[in-house]
């Protein structure tokens, strides 16, 4: 159930843009073609979490214009090369696109949060060329997690998760990737979110590496949905390994993003992955950015 089929520089870019942690978003087109990360070298995986902005028929030419934003998505998309790239927020039509757009070798995996091709998607994305999807599943943030469309716990939009058993065709490693979107408004709904997702990670075989990515509409640190997941065994990404940009609030919303702003938008790992790296990334192009969000990305190792 909710499977599309399409058949997704590394550390060394990840050194030459070393010398962009001073940049300023405004200098954003210079890096047109230059990974911050890229793609992922020998053992390693690039995770990407964006919350791409739905698709809200906002007309040509406009900030918020899916028109305008594709194209920009495509770029950065094609300039990162993620291993695996978690969405948030993307409709039917808008997954199918982001394939269309991706490299010929990316597949992906997700199902709309209302069942089949309706609502929002948490769609994963992957490189088929390095890992091979083992098992998936779908579960909503609800007192009913397998009933399809569920909510409950104040939220009034459906929130989901959508996960997959990942094998790495190089080294033969397994992991979970996991992906969601909490709620924007109920503040015990992201609690009793955090607290559903840890432990339904927690049920996860715990020799099995995780990366949990999503926008959690909730800040890092000092949020207790940050506290409970954390306090469950995962660490924040963006705390560990070099920092390839300044530290970017994640959601500027078409704005110049403001370093130590606050990051909704999180990748956490537990103890069975490594990082090497991580980035807040205000890609753009003659001053369009992708989405209302910034990507955060992680370049980590499976233990």
């Amino acid at each position: 159930m909710g499977i599309s089929r399409r058949g997704a520089l590394g550390i060394a870019g990840a050194v030459g843009a070393a010398g962009l942690l001073g940049a300023s978003p405004a200098g954003a087109r210079e890096r047109e073609g230059r990974a911050v990360i890229g793609r992922a070298p020998g053992d390693t995986l690039h995770v990407i979490s964006f919350n791409i902005r739905y698709d809200a028929g906002a007309a040509p030419g406009s900030a918020d214009s899916w028109t305008d934003r594709r194209p920009v998505l495509a770029e950065f998309l094609e300039t990162e090369r993620p291993t695996v790239l978690g969405v948030q927020e993307a409709l039917y039509h808008q997954v199918k696109q982001v394939a269309a757009d991706l490299p010929p070798y990316t597949d992906w995996i997700g199902l709309g949060r209302e069942g089949g091709g309706r609502g929002e998607f948490m769609a994963v994305y992957f490189d088929i060329t390095r890992v091979e999807p083992l098992d998936f599943d779908h579960f909503w943030l609800s007192d009913t997690p397998s009933v399809i469309g569920s909510r409950s716990w104040g939220n009034t939009v459906v929130r989901m998760v959508t996960w997959v058993r990942f094998r790495d065709r190089r080294t033969g490693k397994e992991f979970v990737h996991v992906n969601t979107h909490f709620d924007h408004r109920s503040e015990n709904s992201r609690v009793r979110s955090a607290e559903l997702v840890r432990d339904r990670i927690a049920g996860f075989d715990p020799a099995l590496p995780v990366v949990l990515t999503g926008d959690f509409n909730t800040p890092a640190p000092g949020s207790e949905s940050f506290r409970v997941l954390t306090g469950g065994g995962l660490r924040d990404t963006w705390t560990e390994g070099r920092q390839l940009t300044p530290a970017w609030g994640t959601f500027p919303n078409y704005r110049d993003p403001v370093e130590g702003g606050t990051r909704i938008d999180w990748v956490l790992v537990n103890p069975g992955v490594s990082v090497l790296a991580s980035a807040i990334n205000p890609f753009r192009v003659d001053g369009r950015y992708p989405s209302d969000h910034l990507p955060v990305q992680a370049l980590v190792r499976l233990h």
